[in-house]
């Protein structure tokens, strides 16, 4: 709302445009002395009388009080859901375009909610893109606007800050960030269901990278108690996809496919091509660690294409990264190393964890053509990557790899260090850095014990 001064100067506009007098404006309800106080300025006017005035004056509270036409607002917000419905369904660089222009708009208007949004959106759009400094500056900025809100309406950016620092291969960060929330949302009275089912999805991928499987299974259980009160079916189909990793970890193949289908029947119906494509990416990947190979290949290839076409440059890598691995599982080397030197070739945009798996993989392939030194060198180079991430499981596995090399060289000290090494990265507890995993909601542990999931089955 303006100042006194300027919503007077605009009342008695208003009022002289329509030949009225200040005693004409009153009516019954004020006197002709108050509105001549109210047009100097001297008096800030409650929300009952600007809203008396605003209908006699044939406009709206909002353009009376901010000088802005209430269809300007409206419009706006149109078209932050057209700018939306283009990341969803067309390619993040056009998206990101609109955005920037609905951002100015916003910024003009003086709209901090709508700024928000537009922040979000290009956060989305730099995720996609694989800019992911630029994507945490937006959510940043979105969690700014949104300062004086309550925290639900945060869960947004927050998740979007995690992502972007889980994607970089920093996992404990992105714990951090996800865990202190859902922590605050429950300490505050706030536990609203769906920026629960947000937050609790999107934990699930760090801990399952950091070995913290008990941790996953118990969020993605927590996640499915809360999905009957989430009102957002895009949301609820994320909540699937997440869910799905727990399954696979605990060796439900079954079950992680059904889950991975619902999430799919979903996206296709809401034409959602990002989150389509990563399921595609899934089932390709729980199709891969049940050996059905040739079936995974054609999943992962439909991920890869839906997200090349969306110029999803970090996506489509990390695809390519689960596609050389059936690949060369396949006995198609050339294929496979094809791949994964497009990916490497992003340098440090790409994430740790992928990285570490590329070098893996190219080490495998190595070593299974006698190629023992270009081996090794993959192997430490992958180390070092997946050290910087925490990603405990891959590294226990990578530190075999490399001490069965060494040993097989006649290395000996050389490869009971590798193997020293995994065993105490295996041993780690999988916690992260707040300790103590995050109070469950009250309304949420209720309905997890009625559920399937009860008796102890999240490990």
């Amino acid at each position: 709302m303006d100042e006194p001064a300027q919503i007077g100067r605009r009342v008695q506009r208003m009022r002289t445009g329509l030949g009225l007098t200040q005693r004409q404006l009153a009516g019954s309800s004020y006197t002709p002395a108050y509105i001549s106080t109210l047009e100097a300025g001297k008096v800030r006017p409650s929300e009952t009388a600007l809203r008396f005035l605003a209908e006699r004056l044939g406009t709206s509270y909002e353009e009376l009080t901010t000088g802005r036409p209430a269809h300007l607002g409206t419009e706006l917000r149109l078209a932050l859901t057209d700018a939306q419905q283009t990341l969803a369904t067309g390619a993040a660089d056009e998206a990101a375009v609109r955005y920037r222009q609905l951002l100015t708009d916003a910024e003009q208007l003086g709209l901090a909610a709508e700024q928000a949004e537009a922040q979000l959106g290009l956060g989305d759009c730099a995720l996609e893109t694989g800019e992911l400094p630029g994507a945490i500056a937006h959510f940043e900025a979105a969690e700014r606007l949104l300062a004086e809100q309550p925290l639900p309406s945060r869960a947004r950016p927050i998740r979007g800050r995690a992502v972007a620092h889980l994607l970089a291969g920093e996992l404990r960060y992105a714990c951090y960030l996800l865990e202190s929330t859902i922590d605050e949302l429950g300490t505050s009275g706030l536990a609203d269901p769906e920026a629960l089912v947000l937050l609790y999805a999107a934990v699930i991928g760090p801990y399952i990278d950091m070995g913290a499987h008990a941790r996953a299974a118990h969020a993605a259980e927590l996640a499915l108690a809360l999905a009957p009160q989430v009102s957002d079916p895009a949301l609820v189909a994320g909540m699937h996809r997440q869910v799905a990793r727990t399954f696979l970890a605990e060796g439900r193949v079954a079950d992680a496919d059904a889950s991975l289908a619902k999430a799919q029947a979903i996206y296709a119906q809401l034409r959602l091509r990002t989150d389509l494509a990563h399921c595609h990416w899934m089932r390709g990947y729980v199709q891969a660690q049940n050996g059905e190979l040739d079936s995974a290949e054609r999943e992962l290839r439909t991920a890869r294409e839906m997200l090349a076409a969306r110029r999803a440059a970090l996506y489509t890598a990390q695809v390519e990264v689960e596609l050389a691995d059936v690949l060369r599982r396949l006995g198609r080397y050339e294929e496979a190393a094809a791949l994964l030197s497009a990916l490497l070739e992003l340098g440090d945009r790409h994430g740790a964890v992928h990285a570490g798996g590329a070098h893996r993989l190219l080490g495998l392939m190595a070593e299974e053509r006698g190629e023992t030194e270009s081996a090794e060198e993959h192997y430490v180079q992958a180390l070092a990557l997946l050290e910087r991430s925490g990603a405990t499981g891959d590294l226990a596995d990578l530190c075999r790899l490399l001490g069965d090399l060494l040993r097989r060289a006649g290395r000996t000290e050389a490869a009971l260090d590798a193997y020293r090494t995994g065993l105490g990265h295996r041993a780690a507890p999988g916690t992260t850095t707040l300790g103590p995993a995050p109070a469950a909601p009250a309304f949420a542990t209720s309905a997890v014990s009625g559920s399937r999931w009860a008796g102890g089955r999240a490990g």
